[in-house]
């Protein structure tokens, strides 16, 4: 029986990245994002070419649609051994803090911070309930992705800032609540990296790392996120259950 990943916000860039390597690594893989599944026809072909993939539309910031996703995938497969919430929106325009519009900050926040939130508690349930299955090979664990903009000042997308920020915090809660049934959580904290996001600031970016604001100085891309993801659904890290994986280029060094 193969064991069983869910990954949001998997249609492109980073989460399709982390999809694949977990399709490469053996995971039965289950890809979910806002696009409906007549518009994925073609990635999912190519996806299945790599190992067992599957698509479903998902909107996590709406409760129904997660409900009906992790059901759906339990009730399929029998198991969920893997949640890597990555889906994530950026602000539609930036905006400095003093001028930022609530609108802005409920849409980040609800999708950002709250989806993750609700997805964790879901699937955690779902595996405490699997737990008592003894399922063959079954060691559950959850991976959060945010950002260097959970501890990083953007004063030009502030919601954005608060919303990684409290992906920390839930990666924190999870990973303590958690800890009593052996369910690991980590969170990756990606860098800058190569994306349809980051590509409205490209040059700007280039420039920022040719004058050394990462140690390595080079962009991140997609792959490096998604071996951070490899390491932490290895089992190797699980007694660092809340443990930070930065995928950033040495960004979080402190260097005078």
């Amino acid at each position: 029986m193969k064991k069983v990943a869910i990954v949001t916000g998997a249609r492109r860039g980073i989460g399709l990245a982390i999809a694949k390597k977990l399709l490469e690594n053996g995971y039965l893989t289950v890809l979910c994002a806002v696009t409906p599944e007549t518009e994925v026809t073609g990635l999912m072909e190519e996806l299945n070419r790599i190992g067992e993939a599957c698509y479903y539309s998902c909107d996590i910031s709406n409760a129904a649609d997660r409900e009906r996703l992790l059901d759906t995938v339990l009730e399929k497969f029998g198991r969920i051994d893997l949640l890597v919430n990555n889906a994530g929106v950026a602000c539609k325009v930036r905006l400095n803090i003093l001028e930022t519009t609530p609108e802005s900050f409920e849409r980040l926040m609800k999708i950002n911070c709250e989806g993750t939130f609700f997805m964790c508690q879901g699937a955690a349930n779902r595996m405490i309930a699997c737990q008592k299955k003894s399922l063959p090979d079954y060691t559950p664990r959850i991976v959060n992705i945010s950002s260097i903009s959970a501890y990083t000042s953007s004063t030009s997308r502030g919601e954005y800032c608060i919303s990684k920020a409290g992906i920390s915090m839930v990666t924190q809660l999870f990973a303590d609540e958690l800890a009593d049934y052996g369910i690991p959580v980590f969170e990756v904290r990606p860098g800058i990296i190569a994306t349809d996001m980051t590509a409205v600031v490209h040059e700007k970016y280039e420039k920022m790392i040719a004058e050394g604001i990462t140690p390595i100085r080079r962009f991140g891309q997609p792959e490096d996120v998604a071996n951070c993801v490899l390491a932490a659904s290895s089992g190797l890290l699980d007694f660092g259950t809340g443990t930070v994986l930065n995928a950033d280029g040495g960004f979080h060094i402190r260097r005078l």
